[in-house]
Parts: structure tokens; sequence; C-alpha cells
């Protein structure tokens, strides 16, 4: 049927509010399970220190009646240091847009600061797992933590050919990761537990991109026990909840930041983040019709003891 004469419809309206969502829907990741499963400390300096220390291999204790006791060599402790980094992002907005109606937001300043503070979440993530030795920095040289490759020298699986090496052990270096790469695979994942579980580890979560993910989600054999990490029913299927072997049970968590090539089996306890200067939202002096509001933080990567963790470094990508 057709309108009547003289319809005065939708197409001639002039005004009508356009039909837009006051819910913005971002689906950027925002995750950083290493970051938040670290413990917290604080920094003293942008320095900060540590020591390690291991216990000495077993061996046969017995003595005869009355003799003399002769004290055993002992080795001192080792010192280690990580700099801090500073993370900082900034937004400037012009203060006409403080008086517009927005969908989605009622304060451009406010909402813009919340996301560069979860951009920034993402960066410290990024760092704390990037192949990166420390930097000391200078006046014109901005400092730089040792990502977690620059301390596992001791539990590790990688590729030697062509010049791939592991890296002193002290975050003054990274890891040379131009070995020839090679897949992923549990024969190399058992491995690497089995010796952290030698040098008394006790690793509980398992870092790993989507690509490796999908490739222990095949892993066959009497270590492939899967259970689910909530009670009631949940119903585990094409999924690592956590997965168990002789050597502990670990839980496998797909993360965006952390190289594909690389896989983490990490005891979360023997990692610590030092925080010089906390995630403030600061604002910014005034130098023209603009409001300038800056996220920052300090903070650098503490390796309490390497021994207790693992990397499978080399691995295909596709």
């Amino acid at each position: 049927m057709a309108q009547p004469g003289n319809t005065f419809d939708s197409y001639d309206s002039v005004g009508i509010r356009e039909d837009l969502s006051d819910v913005i829907y971002n689906v950027s990741p925002e995750e950083s399970p290493f970051y938040s499963k670290c413990g917290k400390t604080t920094a003293k300096n942008t320095l900060t220190e540590w020591q390690t220390d291991s216990l000495r291999a077993s061996g046969t204790n017995a003595h005869i009646e009355g003799d003399a006791t002769a004290a055993e060599a002992r080795t001192a402790t080792s010192r280690l240091g990580n700099y801090t980094q500073i993370f900082k992002n900034a937004v400037v907005v012009p203060d006409t847009d403080e008086g517009l109606n927005k969908a989605g937001r009622n304060k451009e300043v406010a909402y813009q600061t919340l996301k560069i503070a979860k951009e920034q979440k993402l960066d410290v993530e990024k760092a704390l797992f990037a192949n990166n030795a420390r930097v000391a920095g200078n006046a014109t040289t901005a400092r730089e933590l040792a990502g977690a490759p620059a301390w596992m020298i001791t539990n590790v699986d990688f590729q030697s050919g062509n010049s791939g090496a592991n890296p002193t052990g002290d975050g003054s270096d990274a890891r040379t990761d131009d070995g020839t790469a090679t897949a992923f695979s549990q024969t190399k994942f058992d491995g690497v537990m089995q010796s952290i579980w030698e040098e008394g580890g006790k690793p509980d979560t398992v870092y790993l991109s989507a690509f490796q993910m999908n490739v222990a989600l095949g892993f066959t054999g009497n270590n492939n026990q899967r259970s689910a990490v909530q009670a009631g029913d949940e119903k585990v299927i094409k999924s690592l909840a956590v997965y168990v072997t002789p050597w502990g049970s670990v839980e496998f968590m797909p993360s965006r930041e952390n190289r594909s090539r690389d896989v983490f089996i990490m005891q979360d306890n023997m990692w610590e983040v030092a925080v010089l200067r906390g995630t403030k939202n600061v604002a910014l002096a005034k130098t023209g019709d603009n409001t300038t509001r800056q996220v920052v933080t300090e903070l650098t990567l503490c390796a309490k003891n390497e021994k207790a963790n693992g990397i499978i470094a080399d691995n295909t990508t596709s």
C-alpha cells in the first residue's frame, strides 16, 4: 500500500538523534596474566638487587663416634640486580571536548586516561616477557629492565643451530635466539618439566601463545591428564585447565604478550615485580586550551631463583 498524500515521514524529518549506542564495545585485550601473578615488592632504588642461593647436592652423611667435626666449605650467595623502567603515556584533549555531549562516555579525558592505563599494563606485560638485557641508562638513554629470558639458563630447551645460545643469566645480556626453530612438542615440555623438578622447582603456570596452545592441546600419552580448575559441572573439552605430569601439575595460560616462539614454564612466586613508582594519573601543566593527563609507573622484574623455572625457546610459529 502507498502512503497517504503529504505524509511527513522519518525521511523528511530533521533533527532525529542518531541511533548510536551509549556503550563503547572495546574488544582489545587487556589481560596481563604474568604481571598479575608475580609477587609485588617495593623498589628502593633504580637498581633493585637481590640474592639467590641453593642447597648443596645430597651425599653420604655418616660419622664415627667421638670423631672431630670438620666444617664444610660453603658457597657465597649470588647477588643479582635489575634496573627500573619508566612506563609513561599521555593524552591531550581540547577543552572544547569536555563540553560536548558524547555517546558512550561522559568525560573524554577520563575515558582516554583509563584507556591508556590499560594499554600501559600491556606494555609492562610485554616487557616482562621480552628477550631484553637490562640497560642502566643515562641522560640520553632510557633505563630498561631485563625480561624473563635474560635470567633463564638452567632448565632450557633451545636450538643451537646458527648462533643460538643461552644468556649469561644475570640480566646483562639477552638470549641469542637465532637458533633454527623446531616444533614445540610434548617431549620438549616433559623434558624441561623434569629438569625443573630435579632442580627443586615447583612450577605452576605455563605461558604460551595461541599457536603453541593449540599444539599443547594435541599432547598424548600417560602425562596427558587434565582436570578442571573450577568445581561443578565444568566440562574440560579441548582445554588444558590443569595438566598433570609426574613432575607436577601446571595451568596452561594463553598469553598474547609473550613471543610465540617462547614457551615459559614458571613458578610464579619465584618472580617479583619491584615497584619504584606505582601507577599514577597525573595532571600536567596547562599550556593552551587543552587538558593533558599522564599515566606513569616505574618498576622492574626480579628473578628470585631462575632454577625454579624453564623456557622452551626457538619453537616454530606457523
